[in-house]
């Protein structure tokens, strides 16, 4: 059928006012949409109210291994959450984890800190290495979300006075220490040789080490920095052969002390190496190979094995990600559940009211009785120390700080 000129214009104008009503209802939406709050925004069952709860670890790179470790246990804390049918303030709440990759680097840390405030999150845990936790908690702060890290342990974190900044685990001031007693009192060590990757972790627990080490007679023949990224380190190792230290010690994270171990061994190198949390993983044995025997690791926290719940989360996180846990993830776990303890407490998923609840914390998790001192850190701090024994981490000793 033919139209004329005169007939097809109104029905394009027509057309043209419908599809601008509609691209106006579209951006309204949109912007309304944008403005709600994270925990105040409904999900799409029912009327529970979602309440965002942020996770940074490093997804990608070396030790992403480690990072999703952690991002599985903050997962299944929220998984079970809703499970649970949690009420706040007489509403019902939908936790939704928002998971980011900061890469363990320190630029991308901010980066994902500031995407985390822009969401609207209502708390973060995270993040896993010291190097981005620091610089990103004046962001958290500034936003006045609570930060949770479950594995940072340099002192420095939580020594720059934010009252939004916590962690679950011990100091490297209290790491270092437990490293370099055990060395001296157990392995009754003369002289040591230091190595450390230059990341505020690495050498945070390094310097720590040494200070405990030189109070207690140890000689400190050298303390050399190599960095996170390195391969190989022959041409240290070398130079310390020919120092013949009776231990070193290695702060660094698993990806750089494993060769570091295996490299060590392979030069003749027989003293013994000292290494805190971030080498004291199960993937360091596959990165060590049988050198990883010659390693004495420590942990900031208590040991799964040791936990009172840890054989049933264990079992919980097995059958939920088909694998074994790493290291942190009944910390991140727990992390979460203080989160939301203080939610409960406060009656409220405002951020502001959850940090007015946190120094209250008294909380029995999976890792222990946690609960903070002024400054946000464990009041009762636990150092675990392992060996390898047939390519397996085996519980040497617990010391409670």
């Amino acid at each position: 059928m033919q139209l004329t000129f005169a007939k097809v214009l109104p029905i394009v104008a027509a057309v043209t006012l419908l599809a601008a009503c509609g691209q106006k209802e579209e951006k309204q939406a949109e912007s309304g949409a944008a403005s709600a709050p994270a925990a105040t925004a409904a999900s799409g069952g029912g009327d529970a109210v979602v309440v965002k709860i942020g996770h940074v670890a490093p997804l990608t790179g070396q030790i992403a291994h480690l990072g999703k470790d952690n991002e599985n246990g903050a997962r299944l804390a929220v998984e079970e959450a809703n499970k649970a049918g949690i009420k706040i303030d007489g509403k019902s709440v939908k936790f939704e984890l928002v998971a980011e990759d900061d890469a363990a680097d320190p630029k991308t840390g901010t980066q994902v800190a500031q995407k985390l405030v822009d969401e609207k999150v209502v708390a973060v845990v995270g993040h896993l290495n010291s190097g981005t936790t620091i610089p990103a908690s004046k962001i958290y702060s500034d936003a006045g979300i609570v930060q949770i890290s479950p594995s940072a342990t340099n002192p420095a974190y939580t020594l720059q006075g934010f009252k939004t900044a916590y962690r679950v685990v011990a100091t490297d001031a209290q790491q270092g220490p437990a490293l370099a007693n055990y060395a001296s009192k157990s392995l009754s060590a003369k002289s040591v040789a230091i190595v450390d990757d230059a990341t505020a972790y690495g050498k945070g627990l390094a310097d720590e080490f040494e200070k405990t080490a030189k109070a207690n007679g140890m000689k400190v023949l050298s303390h050399d920095a190599t960095n996170d990224k390195a391969t190989d380190f022959r041409a240290i190792l070398t130079k310390i052969k020919g120092e013949r230290p009776d231990i070193i010690m290695y702060g660094g994270m698993d990806a750089t002390g494993g060769p570091f171990a295996k490299q060590s061994k392979e030069l003749g190198i027989n003293a013994k190496l000292l290494a805190g949390d971030g080498v004291c993983t199960d993937k360091v044995a596959e990165l060590a190979g049988d050198a990883v025997d010659n390693i004495v690791c420590s942990e900031a926290g208590m040991a799964l094995s040791k936990m009172e719940q840890g054989a049933d989360f264990g079992k919980r996180y097995e059958e939920r990600f088909h694998q074994p846990i790493q290291i942190y993830a009944p910390f991140t776990y727990d992390a979460v559940n203080v989160i939301i303890d203080a939610m409960k407490r406060a009656n409220s998923t405002d951020p502001a009211k959850i940090l007015a609840a946190m120094p209250a914390t008294d909380y029995k998790g999976i890792i222990g009785h946690i609960a903070f001192d002024s400054k946000g850190d464990m009041k009762e701090p636990v150092i675990t120390l392992y060996n390898y024994k047939d390519k397996k981490k085996s519980v040497l000793d617990v010391v409670k700080m």
